[in-house]
């Protein structure tokens, strides 16, 4: 395979994890954008998992889905279908506005099942498998394989984990060979932890002195340090760790905590990390295209400056952990912004509804409308089957997702049908009303792992509803992660009592997404659309949804004077 032209950028973290590397790597990348460069984006994960889709999102965050299924063949008579991928995938999506391979997400499981399978097979007959040479090949031949694929001047390659990680070594040693089979076409950029110690009021360097020592350790040296700190390096800290640490002063670089995550490949850009990368790699173009910083800014300012804001309850079931629903809070804030206005989330654990039904009023009254989240399993689901039924009987403002869509589809069969005992079978598969249940093809699935209704899918859009209006068009691509689909006799039904089918897939089988025609703006919809929302291209529905709730709320507000 031929990668002679790409250059490579390694982003590795240390000291601890979550430090926001994937902000860094998708600023890094957007740097390279600025001054006209193709670039692509590689994320690895540690984890012996083949991909994240099994995993619960309070233990490693949201699951990210892929516009496109990939095929993924680890050897000769094996296949797994892989759509669902790490977080940070969204990221990079957001902040450069492309679509992500699945293949670019590379999992230790990925990795060692090719090469055990491999061997089962007597591809390496006569050779002891070992770590290195045969899984380090493996991880380098995959990174050469994305560089092949799409010819990307640079690939920025983000290493999951934190430098001291065993899991981690053998993909820093594959790097570290890499570096020495390329020279001048990549650079290593270590991002670490510089914490304020308010007791002597200074920023500290000896983690991160400790952590490029580990690096080096292994044989790599960095070419930039970034520092995350709350507040920009100080120039003696700049110092210590350049003198230290053996990098140059220029390429020691602050991270500090910003309103708008949007805002760090400015921030980047002006302390010149983007020409010393360009310089470092070779490439020509050292100097940002003015045209291209001149949009960036523009859309940073959006965000920067509203005029006022949007508060939305997200009643759901992973909401102690803000990254399992990364996606939709960046929708949110996408659609906001390019209505002038900031957004303030409140999230609610669905479960407290369930222990105090007096909470319900009091949380959601005071909100200007409420996003029913994603999920699975049965933990919460009536707490949020209840917020779903305020938004009906109180004509609140209402977007479901996924699963939260189907328990709109649950509320309406109560408590607009009648049907007391209404329920999905994912949560009662002895219900007498299966008003929502396994896809007919689902029903003969054993593995888990990758076996959902992903990807992007067409969607057929009915004129005159809520949702055509958002989209202005009859036919959209929209990405999916489901097993369970809201049943057609009990649609026929509720068609009735005011419910409307927006949205259906090609066949007109499968329901993409309903509305209640008596509330002012309730929508759900079986798909994921903040998974295509970008920081300057929000989301349609997001922004119906947003625009909604904030003529509600200036109604209330008129109406309040009077």
């Amino acid at each position: 395979m031929s990668v002679r032209r790409t250059r490579f950028v390694f982003v590795t973290g240390g000291v601890l994890s979550g430090i926001g590397k994937g902000v860094v790597s998708a600023s890094i990348a957007k740097l390279f954008q600025f001054r006209g460069y193709s670039v692509d984006m590689v994320k690895i994960d540690p984890y012996l998992n083949v991909d994240p889709g099994t995993l619960n999102p309070i233990e490693h965050g949201e699951v990210f889905v892929c516009e496109h299924v990939w095929k993924f063949e680890p050897a000769r008579g094996f296949s797994f279908n892989i759509a669902e991928v790490d977080q940070d995938f969204g990221t990079y999506e957001r902040f450069l506005d492309v679509n992500m391979h699945p293949s670019n997400n590379i999992t230790s499981g990925q990795v060692f099942l090719s090469v055990i399978l491999r061997e089962r097979l007597g591809e390496y007959l006569g050779k002891t498998i070992q770590v290195i040479p045969h899984i380090t090949d493996e991880v380098k031949r995959r990174l050469l394989s994305v560089a092949a694929r799409g010819k990307p001047d640079v690939l920025v390659v983000e290493v999951g984990g934190t430098v001291g990680d065993i899991e981690a070594m053998p993909y820093l040693e594959a790097i570290r060979q890499l570096r020495l089979e390329m020279p001048g076409r990549t650079a290593l950029v270590h991002v670490t932890l510089v914490p304020y110690l308010e007791t002597v009021g200074q920023q500290k360097t000896k983690p991160t002195q400790h952590s490029v020592r580990a690096l080096q350790s292994m044989g790599l040296q960095p070419d930039v340090i970034i520092g995350r700190s709350k507040d920009r390096l100080s120039d003696e800290a700049r110092r210590k760790i350049s003198l230290y640490c053996s990098v140059p002063l220029e390429a020691v670089i602050s991270d500090p905590n910003l309103d708008v995550v949007y805002e760090l490949p400015l921030v980047f850009e002006e302390q010149g990390l983007g020409r010393y990368l360009t310089e470092l790699l070779g490439l020509s173009r050292a100097g940002a295209e003015s045209k291209l910083l001149s949009e960036w800014r523009r859309v940073v300012d959006l965000y920067k400056y509203p005029r006022d804001e949007v508060v939305v309850a997200m009643p759901g079931k992973y909401t102690m952990i803000y990254d399992s629903y990364i996606s939709i809070n960046e929708a949110l804030r996408h659609a906001a912004a390019h209505l002038g206005l900031g957004v303030r989330i409140r999230y609610i654990d669905s479960s407290k509804f369930e222990e105090d039904p007096g909470l319900m009023d009091e949380e959601l009254s005071r909100v200007d409308c409420i996003l029913l989240t994603p999920g699975f399993g049965s933990r919460g689901v009536e707490g949020m089957i209840d917020a779903a039924r305020y938004a009906l009987e109180n004509d609140k403002v209402f977007l479901g997702i996924c699963f939260g869509a189907q328990l709109l589809f649950v509320a309406f069969c109560r408590y607009v049908l009648g049907l007391k005992s209404a329920h999905t079978t994912e949560v009662n598969p002895s219900t007498p009303h299966p008003v929502v249940d396994l896809l007919p093809e689902q029903k003969r699935v054993e593995m888990k792992g990758g076996t959902m209704r992903l990807g992007a899918h067409k969607v057929h859009l009915k004129h005159g509803t809520r949702l055509y209006e958002a989209y202005g068009t009859s036919t959209i691509w929209e990405r999916f992660r489901h097993r369970y689909h809201i049943i057609g006799r009990y649609v026929e039904k509720a068609l009735e009592k005011g419910l409307v089918v927006s949205a259906t897939d090609e066949s007109g089988r499968i329901v993409n997404a309903i509305e209640v025609s008596q509330c002012r703006w309730v929508v759900g919809v079986q798909f994921h659309p903040e998974f295509k929302s970008r920081a300057s291209r929000p989301s349609p529905v997001y922004r119906a949804f947003m625009e909604s709730a904030y003529e509600c709320k200036m109604l209330r507000k008129r109406a309040a004077k009077l």
